[in-house]
């Protein structure tokens, strides 16, 4: 026990030192949280921008009620000049020009760009069809759409942003931090030294883990932290709290990856260089940076594949989607099988010393 608490406590105080290590594992992933947080604060619906030539009896007559909607999707801008209308939407500064002649809305939009033409085009026949309804003395159609969110309103980016962006800096904490520590202690004979004194090799191994595990736990404090600042406004589900083993068992497969990178490296700029060919990529095409909802199937594909991919998608489900700490038993499953596999691996091809 004290050759475990004396190496936890060379482990802690190395990583605390080495300035390099603390800015990479906590501040350089925590500038991308407080970046992204910033950024997408305010996101909401787009406006499509129309440009209302003269007088259009369709747009000009919509009731007070009706009109609180239309503005939610519209930005109206009335001008009398046709052809310097036209040219703003051939230049793009607008999305389309409408105008009325007689009994006919004109739309006039660029087909340079077929979404938002397409999207104008669908507005407007909305509008249209329900002056048509109003002329014809229908008050009340039949039928009316309705569209909500899946989500609870208050959803914002920074949930969203927050679980992935902490399944990252896990990720490259973990792994860069087991990875530069076996071959620095390698090249300066440590390993050697531990290997001939009676410290047990399970001493060894569970100081590290243990010491991988509390920068994951500080890691997430300092995380959510910031996040739930006021100027981000995480709200967090009743559930946050499950989101402890999924983290235990992501920092134990992100260490494994680590121990087999630092187990092949010779140098630890080999063992930094390995160790962002896997997790950086990796983080990409997680989901832990941007959404891969409309990303292709076999990318989905390659996705589910990647430990980091369970590790996010579990922390999202239940830090902010409100699901049940069941749903992470799958993911804590994979990912200490994961574990496992790549400890064997790492364990076969381990050495003391670079002799």
């Amino acid at each position: 026990m004290t050759s475990f608490v004396s190496l936890s406590k060379a482990m802690a105080l190395g990583f605390v030192r080495d300035k390099t290590a603390t800015f990479f594992t906590i501040l350089f992933p925590l500038m991308f949280l407080i970046v992204f947080g910033a950024l997408f604060k305010d996101t909401g619906t787009s406006k499509t921008e129309v440009l209302q030539v003269g007088s259009v009896a369709l747009l000009d007559q919509i009731p007070a009620e009706g009109r609180a909607d239309v503005d939610q999707v519209l930005k109206i801008t009335k001008t009398d000049d046709l052809a310097a209308a036209l040219e703003k939407v051939r230049a793009g500064d607008s999305d389309a020009a409408i105008e009325q002649q007689g009994g006919k809305v004109v739309v006039h939009y660029s087909a340079a760009d077929q979404v938002k033409a397409a999207t104008v085009r669908g507005i407007m026949e909305s509008i249209v069809q329900q002056g048509n309804l109003a002329a014809a003395g229908v008050s009340t159609p039949a039928l009316s759409l309705s569209a909500e969110p899946v989500e609870d309103k208050s959803m914002k980016a920074i949930q969203y942003m927050t679980p992935g962006l902490l399944g990252w800096a896990i990720a490259s904490g973990a792994t860069f931090g087991a990875a530069l520590t076996l071959v620095s202690w390698r090249q300066k004979k440590i390993l050697r030294r531990l290997r001939l004194s009676p410290v047990s090799v399970a001493s060894i191994v569970t100081a590290r883990v243990g010491v991988s595990i509390g920068i994951a736990l500080l890691q997430s404090a300092i995380f959510i932290g910031v996040a739930l600042l006021p100027v981000f406004g995480l709200q967090l589900s009743s559930y946050w709290w499950a989101f402890i083993p999924i983290m235990i068992a992501g920092t134990l497969a992100f260490l494994s990856i680590g121990l087999l990178a630092g187990a092949v490296s010779k140098t630890p700029e080999s063992a930094s260089a390995i160790a962002n060919l896997v997790v950086l990529p990796m983080a990409f095409l997680s989901g832990s940076f941007f959404p891969l909802d409309s990303a292709p199937g076999w990318l989905k594909t390659v996705s589910n594949l990647l430990p980091l991919k369970h590790l996010v998608t579990s922390m999202q489900d239940v830090m902010v989607r409100g699901q049940s700490p069941s749903v992470t038993l799958p993911a804590i499953g994979i990912l200490l099988g994961f574990t496992v596999v790549v400890t064997g691996a790492a364990a076969l091809l381990f050495k003391w010393d670079d002799v």
